[in-house]
Formats: C-alpha cells, sequence, structure tokens
C-alpha cells in the first residue's frame, strides 16, 4: 500500500472493487470520489445533485490537501 493510499484508508476512504486508482469518502454531507491520476489528485464532491471538483497537484502539502477535502464543496 502506498502512502497515499494509507492516507486515504486512515481517512475512512474506500477503495474500489474494479478500479484501484479511485476512492469514495461518505461524510454525513457530501460524497467524495478521489481519483489517483498521473500527475495529481481529483476529487468529485457530490452533495444532494450538485458536482463539484478540483485537481490537487502532488506537489502540495498533505496537510493543505487533507484541510481542502475535508472542507467538501
Amino acid at each position: 500500500m502506498t502512502s497515499i493510499e494509507l492516507w486515504l484508508s486512515e481517512l475512512g476512504a474506500v477503495k474500489s472493487a474494479d478500479d484501484p486508482c479511485l476512492w469514495q469518502w461518505h461524510l454525513p454531507k457530501w460524497l467524495a470520489e478521489i481519483e489517483l491520476k498521473q500527475d495529481e489528485l481529483r476529487v468529485t464532491w457530490t452533495q444532494d445533485t450538485k458536482k463539484s471538483q478540483f485537481d490537487f497537484p502532488y506537489g502540495l502539502p498533505r496537510q493543505d490537501v487533507e484541510a481542502a477535502l475535508v472542507q467538501g464543496p
């Protein structure tokens, strides 16, 4: 397990059985799909029927990415 996968697992995200690069993170107010791309993390938040997407380059500090993920859409 890579450090990114370990970190996502610690957050409570679950790896897709069909796509090893796709993770889902369910929180009470929204769902985040986190895709491990070659150069970035792509996050798509779904809240009710609204979707928001953002790409985080791997060079960003983990704390900054985690804070943005927790903040949500």
